[in-house]
């Protein structure tokens, strides 16, 4: 938990840039008859049935200290999924000049180095690996992500309502992306070590005597 706060403090270095990273599904659904929309004292009306249409991954990597961040949406989030993201992550023109770039992420089995061996030849992974700083948020902890309330924001502003494409969901998400990018939107981290001592002290080792 403290490593994970600890990078957050560092300040800011287009050298070794720390990005956060979470993904969530998204469900694609039709609506099966046509909504009404709200008349004058009247609210709109919306079918209850639905058509659904399986789902897709959307993928947040935001860098909260440069206002910056990329959604990307694929039909699956595997291991290969996630190490083909974080190689797009890498190849990015902005970070063409950075040393190292410091991911954070949470602990789900797919976020691990190892995944890119799975997705690429040996020197490609390694490639990758080298350029990489992989922080995962501690179990039960996924909360201290910063990527998770941009998550939240992209679907209370963009992506609550039903939608039945694959396509339709990234062009949304794009346009989202593509908007707070422009306005340099950043993430107001207020949450400290010194904060995590005192809320969450059953977490800490208490010493035996």
């Amino acid at each position: 938990m403290e490593q994970v706060l600890e990078i957050y403090e560092r300040p800011y270095d287009p050298q070794h840039p720390v990005v956060c990273m979470d993904e969530q599904p998204k469900q694609l659904i039709e609506e099966s008859r046509p909504s009404l929309p709200a008349l004058p004292g009247q609210p709109a009306k919306e079918d209850h049935e639905y058509i659904r249409h399986g789902c897709c991954c959307v993928w947040m990597f935001v860098e909260p200290l440069a206002g910056w961040r990329d959604v990307e949406v694929t039909p699956r989030r595997t291991s290969v999924d996630w190490a083909h993201q974080v190689r797009d992550l890498v190849d990015a023109p902005r970070y063409a000049q950075a040393e190292r770039i410091t991911l954070v992420c949470d602990n789900l089995n797919t976020h691990r180095l190892v995944s890119l061996y799975q997705a690429f030849e040996p020197a490609e992974a390694l490639r990758i690996v080298r350029k990489l700083e992989l922080a995962h948020t501690p179990k039960h902890g996924s909360w201290l992500n910063m990527a998770e309330p941009e998550l939240s924001v992209l679907t209370r502003q963009c992506l609550h309502q039903h939608i039945a494409e694959t396509d339709r969901v990234a062009a949304l998400a794009s346009q989202w992306g593509n908007t707070r990018n422009q306005r340099q939107t950043g993430i107001d981290w207020q949450f400290r070590t010194a904060n995590a001592r005192v809320k969450l002290k059953h977490l800490y080792p208490k010493n035996l005597e």
